[in-house]
C-alpha cells in the first residue's frame, strides 16, 4: 500500500467487527464542505435563485461564526428543499459526487478505511450532513454504515423540516452508541477521526480519537490530550508549488521532444529520437511531479516484446507513468480531443499515439486495426486503457474488447499493468499535479495464442478478474445502509 506507514497502527490493532472506527465526513473524507458544493451546483442548475445562495452563504457564515446553531442552520437549509422530490435530489447528490466531490476524496483517508476494513472493523460514517451528500461517497468506500442528519418526507417530497435528534456534538454521541447497540462494537476500543472541535462529544467517547486535518483549536485540545494528529496535502487548496510543477509538466514533454530531433537529424532514425525523447520525458516529468514508483513484477516489462500494454486509467499522470515503465518502442491510443490540444496533440501524434473518436465505433476499430502492422513490420508495442477512459475514483470500471483483439489479431501476448492509486496524483476532474509514490504490479504477460472473436468475451473477464484481485476489489461491494439518529 501506498501508505503503509499511515495504517501501520490499525494493522496492530486485533480483528473482528467489535472494534469501530468512525469518520466524519466534510473535512475528514473529503477536504472542504460538500454543502457548499451542493449549493453551487444548485445556483448553477438554476434550482437556487442568486439571492437563495447568498442568504444560505450569509446562514452559513452565521453559524462559522458562533451567532446561529446548527439546528437553525440545517432548518434554514431545509426550506429551499421543500417540495423538492427526494428521489431526484438523491440522484443530484450522485451527480455532484461524480463531477465534485469524489475527487476530493483523501487519498490517505481511503487508505485508512480500507486497513479497517481489512481488519473486519465495523466501518461507519457519522455525519451532520445529509445522505444525500455522504451516501455515495460511502458507497465508493464500501462502508456500509452511514448515519446523518435526516431530513423529513412524506409523499416522496421533502417537507422543509428536519429530523430530531440532529446528527451533530452530543447527537453523534447518540448515533455512536445506536450503532453501537445495534452492531456490538466497544466504543473504548474504537477509533473516532474528524477535523472539527463540533466533535469534542464523540472524541472524547471512545478510546481513540484520531484528528484529521484538524482545525487550529482541535489541535490546540489535541495536544493537551496527547491525541495524535495528521495532516493531508493531497487534496484542497494546492500551493504555488503545486501550480509550477502542473505548468512544467507539458513543457518537459515539448523540450523532450526538440531535445531529440538531432537525434533524427544527425542518424536518420525517427525512432532512436522518438525513443530519446520518450525516456527523457518520463524522467524529467516524474522529478518534477514528485511521483515516486513502486514497482513490482518489472522484468515482465521486457519478457515479451512486442505486447499490448494494458493499464487501469485513473488519471492524466497515467501518460508519465506508462512511460516511465515502457521507456521506449511504444505506440499508444488515445481519444481525438488530444489532438485539440495546441502542439501537444501534434508531438504526441508524431510519436506515434494513435488518436480515435469514441463516438464513430468503426472507425476507431478501423484505426486500431492498422497497429496490427505496427506491431508485426515494426516490433513496436502499443499501450492501451481498456476501460476506455478515466475512473472517477479508483474501482475498476468495465473493459472494452479493443486491445484484446488487438493481441489476438497480432499474435502478441497482453501484459496488465495495475496501477494502485494514481488517482493520489491527479484524480479526474483535476487539474493539478501533486507529489505521491504510486504503486504500480505488472502481471505475467498472458498468452493469447489460442484466442478467437468467439471466445473474446471469456479472455476479457479473466484478464478483468486479475485486476480485480491485484486492487483487492475481488469482494462483493458492500450496500451503505443509510440512518438517521433515533431516539
Amino acid at each position: 500500500m501506498a501508505h503503509r506507514n499511515l495504517a501501520a497502527e490499525i494493522g496492530e490493532q486485533p480483528d473482528g467487527p467489535e472494534i469501530g472506527a468512525l469518520f466524519d465526513f466534510d473535512g475528514t473524507i473529503i477536504a472542504g464542505y460538500s454543502a457548499v458544493t451542493f449549493f453551487r451546483e444548485q445556483l448553477r442548475l438554476g434550482q437556487l435563485s442568486p439571492r437563495d445562495f447568498v442568504e444560505l452563504l450569509s446562514v452559513m457564515a452565521s453559524f462559522g461564526i458562533g451567532i446561529l446553531g446548527f439546528p437553525a442552520l440545517m432548518l434554514a437549509a431545509s426550506q429551499f428543499l421543500k417540495g423538492v422530490r427526494e428521489d431526484s435530489y438523491a440522484a443530484f447528490g450522485e451527480e455532484v459526487f461524480r463531477s465534485h466531490l469524489a475527487r476530493r476524496i483523501y487519498p490517505e483517508t481511503r487508505a485508512l478505511v480500507r486497513a479497517h476494513q481489512k481488519k473486519g472493523h465495523t466501518v461507519a460514517i457519522i455525519s451532520s450532513a445529509t445522505i444525500y451528500q455522504v451516501a455515495p461517497a460511502a458507497a465508493d468506500l464500501d462502508i456500509e454504515h452511514v448515519l446523518c442528519t435526516k431530513l423529513t418526507v412524506e409523499d416522496g417530497e421533502f417537507t422543509g423540516a428536519v429530523g430530531r435528534p440532529i446528527c451533530f456534538g452530543r447527537g453523534k454521541v447518540l448515533a455512536a452508541e445506536s450503532l453501537a447497540g445495534e452492531t456490538g462494537i466497544d466504543l473504548d476500543r474504537s477509533f473516532f477521526y474528524s477535523d472539527s472541535t463540533d466533535d469534542l462529544a464523540l472524541l472524547e467517547r471512545v478510546g481513540y480519537a484520531r484528528p484529521l486535518n484538524p482545525s487550529n483549536r482541535l489541535l490546540s485540545i489535541a495536544e493537551e490530550r496527547g491525541w495524535p494528529v495528521r495532516r493531508f496535502a493531497s487534496r484542497g487548496r494546492p500551493t504555488p508549488t503545486d501550480w509550477l510543477r502542473t505548468a512544467m509538466v507539458p513543457a518537459s514533454l515539448v523540450g523532450s521532444f526538440f531535445g531529440g530531433l538531432p537525434i533524427w537529424a544527425l542518424t536518420g532514425s525517427k525512432r532512436d529520437a522518438i525513443n530519446f525523447s520518450m525516456s527523457v520525458f518520463a524522467d524529467l516529468a516524474s522529478a518534477l511531479i514528485g511521483l515516486n514508483l513502486r514497482i513490482t513484477g518489472e522484468h515482465h516489462l521486457w519478457s515479451h516484446r512486442p505486447a499490448v500494454f494494458i493499464f487501469n486509467h485513473q488519471s492524466n499522470v497515467d501518460m508519465v507513468i506508462v512511460a516511465r515503465l515502457l521507456r521506449r518502442d511504444i505506440s499508444g491510443v488515445g481519444k481525438k480531443e488530444i489532438g485539440d490540444i495546441p502542439l501537444i496533440g501534434r508531438i504526441l501524434e508524431f510519436s506515434g499515439v494513435v488518436l480515435i473518436d469514441r463516438k464513430d465505433h468503426d472507425r476507431a476499430v478501423e484505426t486500431v486495426s492498422a497497429l496490427v502492422d505496427t506491431m508485426r513490420i515494426e516490433g513496436k508495442s502499443v499501450c492501451m486503457s481498456p476501460e476506455g477512459t478515466r475512473s472517477i475514483t479508483p474501482k475498476l470500471a468495465p473493459f472494452k474488447k479493443g486491445a484484446f483483439h488487438l493481441a489476438a489479431q497480432a499474435g502478441v501476448p497482453i501484459v496488465p499493468i495495475v496501477i494502485q492509486n494514481s488517482g493520489d496524483v491527479m484524480p479526474k476532474g483535476d487539474s493539478i499535479y501533486r507529489p505521491a509514490t504510486v504503486e504500480v504490479r505488472v502481471l505475467p504477460p498472458v498468452d493469447t495464442s489460442g484466442w478467437s472473436a468467439d471466445t473474446i468475451d471469456g479472455h476479457v473477464e479473466t484478464v478483468r478478474n486479475m485486476y480485480l484481485k491485484a486492487l483487492d476489489q475481488d469482494r462483493p461491494p458492500s450496500h451503505a445502509r443509510l440512518q438517521a439518529v433515533k431516539k
